[in-house]
């Protein structure tokens, strides 16, 4: 159990100090950059495009010649499936390669601790 036993027995807490604040808001600052890095639309699109595009190359190379003769003769899931892979790649190439930058927050003077008297 507790140390101590009701309400009543527990020592008073009037309010954060500026350090809890600054502590808790530097937290959801974290939290909040990873959610974006997380959800960052390249990843999203570039890994739908991959995965859309192994399905679609597979059913390319799967297709028999009366689905490539009602194409005139072009094996269209099988280049349509390279082209969503390699657009896919790129998307993820591209994150990889300049990743989000972190968000740099706002810092305005009423945010600065007061100096003391000289």
């Amino acid at each position: 159990m507790s140390e101590f036993s009701s309400p009543s027995d527990r020592p008073e807490r009037h309010g954060y100090t500026e350090q809890d604040v600054q502590r808790e808001v530097t937290e959801l600052q974290q939290k909040s950059a990873t959610a974006a890095r997380i959800f960052d639309l390249r990843r999203i699109i570039g890994g739908l495009f991959v995965v859309y595009g192994v399905i679609v190359t597979i059913a390319g190379i799967a297709d028999d010649q009366s689905a490539i003769d009602k194409a005139q003769g072009v094996n269209i899931n099988l280049w349509t499936g390279i082209g969503m892979l390699l657009l896919g790649i790129f998307f993820l190439v591209w994150l990889k390669l300049r990743p989000t930058p972190p968000t740099v927050p706002e810092v305005t003077p009423e945010d600065l601790p007061d100096k003391p008297a000289a």
